[in-house]
């Protein structure tokens, strides 16, 4: 005899509830048991739901999830109803569940039993209080829809929530537009189902229709009821198969702004419990996809002031590759002051009488605040650095000018209500395309770095003023730069240095090794490698060592010049000049000579070089009137890397040898540059001179002839 035989002949059936699919598999006994044809069946797990009392669904489910977390069996008791809603049996279950991943497949029996006299019965695990299973549900259903943050958010969780005893398998949400209903999503339906209801006239005799007009709910327990209420719209409805239908009312703030359907295949006679929990979801659901409108018309007004504030780099510049990213983090719309640009200058004729490739300005800056006030201060300060830059002025009379248009806008009376005076900081550089050099401009902002053909990368540092709108007379000094074919300029804002609780120094390195290790040619991956390593998921991986997390919009732009033919093996060079007014300069140009040498291979030589730069520069501040310009360069020798180093300046007395004594203060410059360089002279030039050292890397060095 077989096992079903001989459970049948013990009224005894069997199921499988896949929980992947929702589909719940019964023998014939398992299904005469639940009231349905002595067949085998197949249905989905609402059409099983249907056939039980919703409180024992309800409770059943907790006792199959802990039998799910212990490995146990589940054992409960479950009272059938019939399509009328009357008990006509309780049949007891004992199932075991087998777990694949987050999913898992309960098979079990069931079996009827004897229902107990009223008042002898123990209180089995599965008898509870509806009203307190509903109370459950309906918090875990107002957490769920308050965190979510978009309308299409807002729908899943509508589409996901179990109500205890019933749950709908079609939802839908209408919404109003003028004097038409509209389909703001769906559920349990089909791609193009929603086409006859999408653009409803209010005045058509359609259940959501009326629900929009009246503000009142409606209930529909049987198809029959459908057809006799809504004979015009039914056959728009009889398609689906559905048994029973809600229309609830969405109300926000006394306003009736949609409705909502919930459809059952099976039947619903939609009790006073069941109607206020519907409501209850209705009021709830109404509040989320309000919430949700305003975060989007937010999100998406922030995405147009940041489209029409932020610039087009437009099509390819011939010679120039150019990214840039910008990501704002501040609060609100999700805007700040933070901005860069690029400028097309006027071109000129270059020295055989043709047209220049003419010069470009880029400008990054950041304006204090994180609110639409620095917005708007920084879309005007765009304009007027545009305005100024198209009118032919030199980098620092471009900030000179700023600072006053920006002081004169924060200072007044309506800058005080708005909450003070603001600054910004700035960098304007402006690029000859033909010849590299780079004419850089500072306003209080981060100093711009490079990336060299051999993967070396150098904080340029330059000459700069106060942040614009502090003082309307500030000056703001040029450095000259020179990027070689090959070379990569990055400018960034503060906040992708501080991001992740970094200062500038860390936040520096942190940056300085994403650009030693990308190989420079695809200058939009390496941006978006830049904004994903602060900004991104693993961001936090690399959090600095500051205790105070500071978020700050970030904004970065990269220029790197094209090589005519393949990438040159171009020497790697550094320039920078120090004023006489700037002796605190010769600090960054010794660490500029220690950048450049980062990977030399004799320690030695390198302090040898740092401390002959040192002299050199000094000697010029201190024995002449005229600043010095110092050029340091690494190119490859026969056999291994050459670092020659010049110094020069527009006095033209030529050093000569001292002899100083045991206790004298100076005069062992050249003494110094004997002993230590491989070769060193001076050069006279016009009107002035150079003095310059060679030094000769060991041939075990791994340098750019390897």
């Amino acid at each position: 005899m077989r096992t079903e035989d001989v459970l049948a002949a013990i009224a005894t059936g069997l199921w499988r509830w896949d929980n992947a699919s929702g589909i719940v598999s019964l023998d014939a006994e398992a299904s005469r048991l639940l009231g349905l044809p002595a067949e085998p069946l197949c249905l989905s797990e609402a059409a099983v739901r249907s056939r039980f009392h919703p409180v024992d669904w309800n409770e059943i489910d907790g006792v199959v999830n802990l039998a799910v977390a212990e490995g146990t069996l589940a054992e409960a008791r479950l009272r059938i109803m019939d399509e009328h809603g009357r008990v006509i049996r309780t049949v007891r279950s004992r199932s075991k569940p087998f777990v694949r991943g987050k999913d898992y497949h309960l098979v079990g029996t069931l079996q009827e039993v004897a229902e107990q006299l009223p008042g002898t019965a123990a209180r089995t695990p599965v008898t509870g209080d509806w009203r307190r299973s509903r109370e459950a549900f309906l918090l875990d259903a107002g957490r769920a829809l308050a965190e979510a943050r978009s309308t299409a958010e807002v729908l899943r969780v509508a589409a996901s929530l179990s109500m205890p005893g019933f749950s709908p398998d079609g939802l839908a949400v209408f919404g109003v537009a003028g004097d038409r209903l509209t389909i703001i999503g769906h559920h349990g339906h089909s791609d193009g189902d929603e086409g006859p209801f999408s653009s409803m006239s209010l005045d058509t005799d359609y259940p959501a229709a009326e629900v929009v007009r009246t503000g009142r709910a409606i209930y529909l327990p049987s198809p029959d009821e459908y057809l006799r209420r809504y004979p015009m719209t039914w056959p728009l409805a009889q398609r689906f198969g559905r048994r029973s239908w809600a229309f609830v009312p969405l109300v926000v703030a006394g306003r009736t702004m949609g409705a909502w359907m919930a459809a059952f295949k099976h039947p619903v006679v939609f009790t006073p419990d069941e109607r206020s929990v519907l409501t209850t979801v209705a009021r709830m659901l109404a509040q989320a996809l309000a919430r949700a409108g305003v975060a989007e018309s937010e999100r998406e007004l922030s995405l147009g002031l940041q489209r029409t504030m932020m610039p087009v780099l437009g099509p390819g510049i011939p010679g120039i590759q150019v990214a840039a990213r910008y990501v704002p983090t501040g609060g609100g719309l999700q805007v700040g002051g933070d901005w860069y640009d690029m400028i097309r200058l006027p071109g000129g004729t270059s020295r055989t009488g043709g047209r220049r490739p003419g010069r470009i300005a880029l400008v990054i800056g950041d304006v204090q605040g994180h609110d639409v006030r620095a917005a708007g201060l920084m879309g005007q300060l765009r304009i007027a650095l545009r305005a100024y830059a198209s009118e032919g002025h030199r980098p620092d009379a471009v900030l000179s000018r700023a600072s006053r248009f920006l002081y004169g806008i924060t200072d007044g009376d309506d800058g005080e209500q708005a909450g003070g005076p603001r600054f910004a900081t700035c960098l304007y550089l402006e690029v000859d395309l033909e010849s590299g050099t780079v004419d850089i401009a500072r306003a209080g902002h981060p100093d711009p770095a490079v990336r060299m053909n051999d993967g070396t990368v150098l904080l340029r540092p330059t000459a700069g003023g106060l942040p614009l709108g502090i003082d309307p007379d500030t000056d703001y000094p040029t450095t000259r730069l020179t990027l070689e074919p090959g070379e990569t300029l990055m400018i960034c804002t503060d906040g992708l240095l501080e991001t992740g609780g970094h200062d500038l120094d860390s936040g520096w390195e942190r940056v300085r090794k994403l650009l030693e290790s990308h190989d420079g040619e695809d200058l939009e991956q390496l941006a978006d490698t830049l904004v994903e390593a602060v900004h991104g998921p693993g961001s936090h991986h690399t959090t600095g060592p500051l205790a105070d997390r500071r978020e700050d919009d970030i904004a970065v732009l990269l220029l790197s010049r094209r090589p005519a033919g393949g990438r040159p093996q171009a020497p790697r060079r550094t320039l920078m000049t120090i004023a006489q007014a700037e002796p605190e300069r010769i600090a960054e140009a010794r660490e500029q000579i220690r950048q450049l040498l980062h990977d030399w291979a004799d320690g030695d030589q390198l302090d040898s070089a740092v401390l002959m730069v040192s002299e050199m520069v000094t000697n010029v501040l201190v024995h002449t009137d005229g600043d010095a310009l110092l050029v340091a360069e690494v190119a490859c020798a026969e056999k291994s890397r050459r670092l020659r180093v010049e110094v020069s300046d527009t006095s033209d007395e030529l050093p000569h040898r001292r002899h100083p004594g045991e206790m004298a203060s100076s005069g062992r410059g050249l003494v110094l540059m004997e002993m230590l360089a491989h070769a060193w002279g001076v050069d006279p030039r016009g009107e002035g001179k150079a003095i310059w050292f060679e030094l000769n890397e060991p041939a075990t060095g791994e340098g750019c002839c390897a």
